[in-house]
């Protein structure tokens, strides 16, 4: 997303500096490349250097020395991405096993006119003047929790291994989990479905505050979901999980008459539709997750009426028939003495899941539907 103002990394960070950002990964291997992002640039980002290594701790800047691996760019150790493009590095050599923690570290000689970054990173970087991206030991770094002009990290892996992207708002973003933790509801499935000996990798492309009929913080899902979802490398399946904040912003915004709502309903079904339409033309299989409760948003406050939306939508999602599966996060969260509301052992703010609830999240996912499909191949 365009990063906002309070979180931009400051110009001097950018200027002569280094930039070391770790990234939790989920499948192992041998060979990867990495993605770099100046989607929302306005002028061209250029890069001076990068590398990738092994981290040593969560937390801390330092990577395995024999670990590091300068990146290349068709062979140069720099390169130039235009405005609204996103770049592959050179694949490299790094055996990393699956759940692995990798340190991308790139160096700037100048800041760029506008920010490409995720804020909610819930994973600490590092910063550091001059050239370091081959410096192991980064002893006196300075610290952020954002992600800056990076888009994903991708591992070779044998055709019959695929990848799922979760996509939606701050709930598959991780608000409330715990900064170095890993602990977003896709981290926790991650283990599940390694635990279940199911190998496929994981992509989290939730944004806090994401809607999916209008700009939020960060672009609408139904526009961002070719690039964030089918234009992810290996993608067989995408979990859709979002509507909350198209239903609670209307009501926030005090638009939410009977005509508003009505409206706003058929939008965000013709919206599922679209995307389906869309990943099906691609071979990919598209699982639903219905919306959970949040009538206990302070932020939202939503009514007997919002409440009667969410109930419509979720309704649509589990008997429509338009997806390939039904992630029923409703059901695995909501109170059954007060349905429109979330449990208070899975609550962290009324809106929000607490760590137990991401948990619970990760173990309602139906992992039969990634072996059934609809999808056109």
């Amino acid at each position: 997303m365009v990063v906002e103002p309070q979180n931009e990394l400051p110009a001097a960070a950018w200027k002569e500096g280094s930039l070391r950002q770790i990234v939790h990964t989920t499948l192992g291997g041998k060979m990867l490349r990495v993605r770099v992002s100046n989607v929302h640039g306005t002028t061209p980002l250029i890069v001076d250097g990068a590398s990738i290594a092994r981290a040593v701790k969560l937390g801390t800047a330092d990577v395995e020395p024999s670990t590091l691996r300068q990146l290349t760019f068709g062979g140069s150790t720099s390169v130039t991405v235009p405005p609204g493009a996103e770049y592959y590095s050179d694949s490299v050599t790094l055996e990393h096993a699956p759940g692995a923690d990798l340190a991308i570290t790139l160096y700037f000689k100048d800041a760029p006119a506008r920010q490409t970054g995720h804020p909610g990173s819930r994973t600490t970087s590092f910063t550091l003047p001059g050239r370091q991206e081959m410096a192991a030991s980064w002893p006196e770094a300075g610290k952020v929790t954002r992600w800056y002009a990076i888009t994903d990290i991708e591992v070779q892996a044998p055709r019959n291994i695929g990848a799922l992207v979760t996509i939606g708002d701050s709930i598959t973003d991780g608000y409330g989990t715990t900064t170095d933790a890993n602990n977003r509801w896709p981290d926790f499935l991650a283990a599940r479905m390694a635990k279940e000996g199911v190998k496929m990798g994981i992509v989290n492309a939730g944004i806090g505050g994401g809607r999916m009929l209008l700009d939020g913080l960060g672009p609408n899902l139904a526009s961002r979901f070719e690039r964030d979802v089918l234009g992810r490398s290996g993608v067989t399946h995408a979990l859709v999980f979002i509507g909350v904040n198209d239903m609670g912003g209307l009501h926030r915004a005090g638009k939410d008459t009977p005509e508003a709502r009505q409206q706003m309903l058929e939008d965000l079904k013709q919206a599922h539709r679209q995307i389906v339409e869309r990943a099906h033309v691609r071979g990919v299989c598209v699982i639903g997750a219905t919306v959970t409760p949040y009538a206990g948003s302070d932020y939202y406050k939503p009514g007997p009426d919002n409440e009667a939306d969410r109930v419509a939508l979720n309704q649509w999602i589990r008997t429509s028939g338009v997806f390939d599966g039904v992630a029923d996060f409703d059901a695995a969260l909501r109170d059954p003495a007060a349905p429109d509301r979330l449990r208070k052992d899975v609550d962290n703010d009324g809106l929000h899941p607490s760590i137990a609830g991401y948990q619970q999240l990760a173990n309602a996912f139906p992992l039969a539907s990634l072996r059934q499909c609809k999808a056109a191949k």
